[in-house]
């Protein structure tokens, strides 16, 4: 089975691009993800090839974004 998740994030979509940049947005080649600066933030657009791909895939993501907001409280 193929997956598909959109993620929208409605905060800094300039902060969250400079970040994700160096990141690998092929997931041991069985997930992929974009990412697309918005108006308002950041669209990240997944594909998967199983759910345990897009969970991999969902958790790099999550993982840096709980990064960025751990940072902006500081």
């Amino acid at each position: 089975m193929k997956y598909n998740a959109t993620i929208f994030v409605d905060s800094e979509g300039g902060l969250i691009s400079k970040v994700f940049a160096a990141e690998d947005r092929n997931i041991k080649g069985k997930a992929s993800y974009k990412l697309e600066k918005t108006a308002n933030g950041a669209k990240f657009s997944i594909d998967a090839e199983d759910s345990i791909a897009l969970r991999t895939a969902l958790n790099s993501i999550t993982k840096i974004l709980t990064v960025i907001e751990k940072i902006k409280k500081v």
